[in-house]
């Protein structure tokens, strides 16, 4: 039987390193594992973490998703609009402060019923409305109003602020704050309420089995499952209490990690994901869900310092977030190589060690996988597409680099 080392060397035998892939069978096992634990409910692709249009169009084309999670107005711009565009239903999932891209927004009709805006502030409102303000003339009486959506913290604090499990982002906790904001909104004849967004990213995005810990992760999802049923109700009255003020198209919440859970609450009508689809090696420490690795990168090896190492080209691909060893990339193919504690994954060059490293010799392949998704396409401007259940080479799309594009 042939290994997936050997596939992926054969179908990529003409390339030459550093090159990034993506494993096409893969991809459609990770896209259907993820509508299955959705149970019904349409999936947004979050942008970041795929990065690359044709992509997003691929997976676009699978039953069960619908529209786009952008994370900037000028990526949300260039995806809805255009002679190609990539979609006609894109969520930007972080506020926005850049006042061109609003300028440009708010001009255009095609984009703004397209688009939908994240707003969490008071002041997001007057930004947006100064744009509208400003392009008045080039508007005209039958513009339609600018969409916006309300973006509602998750955390979990079960002793207070000073005690939060989860990540920094809106201020908007309460049904009554979230009331307040919706009813700012409807004062505004420029602007629409379209959706609630609530990203939980203390379930979705972090790993309830981490090796080598068991009695963190025990803790770990104690926590995770108090985070769970908090929020849900706290959810489900912030909905209805928006309701009472306008109505809604859309509640968005999940992530990769939390589909399943997300998707049994009621509030909640669509759901996002991304990173699910390439699997990255920080989702591979979930006991709800396995994926396969479907975004990888190569490197050359260029050197052998000695025995049990080798040297390879390039690698140092740092994922964001906190500065640990989880954010490294991870070597993968052959399997059984480590990196060297002094050195890490480097700018221009990546020792690897290991038994494994004997049979490798200069010139040769190893294969490694981004600790987050997404990220991966700021270092390449292509990614190779491989199937691997025909073993055949299937072509190249650009990515968002790749096309001139650099958003964040």
């Amino acid at each position: 039987m042939t290994s997936l080392r050997e596939t992926y060397e054969a179908a990529t035998r003409g390339l030459d390193a550093p090159f990034a892939v993506v494993d096409l069978a893969a991809l459609r096992a990770n896209a259907a594992a993820l509508v299955g634990r959705a149970q019904g409910k349409p999936i947004r692709v979050a942008s970041k973490s795929v990065r690359s249009r044709d992509l997003l169009r691929t997976v676009l084309a699978v039953p069960g998703y619908a529209g786009i999670m952008a994370f900037t107005l000028p990526e949300a711009l260039w995806l809805a609009t255009g002679e190609d565009p990539v979609s006609d239903d894109v969520l930007v999932a972080y506020p926005t402060v850049d006042r061109k891209a609003l300028a440009r927004l708010v001009r255009d009709p095609v984009a703004v019923r397209a688009i939908t805006l994240m707003v969490d502030d008071p002041t997001h409102l007057d930004l947006i409305g100064a744009a509208v303000a400003e392009a008045a003339d080039a508007r005209g009486p039958e513009a339609p109003p600018v969409r916006v959506c309300v973006d509602i913290d998750t955390s979990w604090q079960p002793l207070g602020p000073r005690a939060r499990v989860g990540t920094y982002r809106s201020p908007v906790r309460t049904p009554a704050q979230a009331a307040a904001l919706a009813r700012a909104v409807t004062t505004r004849p420029e602007l629409e309420l379209d959706g609630v967004m609530a990203y939980e990213g203390q379930i979705a995005g972090v790993g309830d089995a981490p090796p080598g810990r068991p009695l963190y992760g025990r803790l770990l999802r104690v926590v995770q499952r108090r985070s769970a049923v908090e929020l849900a109700r706290r959810r489900a009255a912030i909905v209805d209490a928006v309701r009472e003020v306008t109505g809604l198209r859309f509640v968005n919440g999940g992530g990769t990690g939390s589909l399943h859970t997300t998707a049994r609450e009621r509030a909640v009508t669509e759901l996002a994901a991304g990173s699910g689809l390439y699997h990255p090696h920080l989702f591979d420490h979930y006991r709800s869900f396995d994926g396969r690795p479907a975004a990888l990168f190569a490197l050359p090896v260029v050197r052998r310092p000695g025995p049990g190492s080798v040297t390879a080209l390039g690698g140092g691909y740092p994922a964001s977030g906190p500065v640990d060893v989880h954010r490294a990339p991870l070597p993968h193919l052959p399997a059984g190589l480590s990196y060297s504690a002094n050195e890490g994954a480097g700018e221009v060059q990546t020792p690897l060690l290991g038994t494994a490293a004997d049979a490798l010799a200069i010139g040769d392949r190893v294969w490694m996988r981004h600790a987050k998704a997404g990220e991966l396409c700021e270092r390449f401007d292509s990614l190779h597409l491989i199937d691997s259940d025909t073993g055949t080479y299937e072509g190249r799309v650009p990515t968002y680099r790749g096309e001139g594009r650099t958003f964040l």
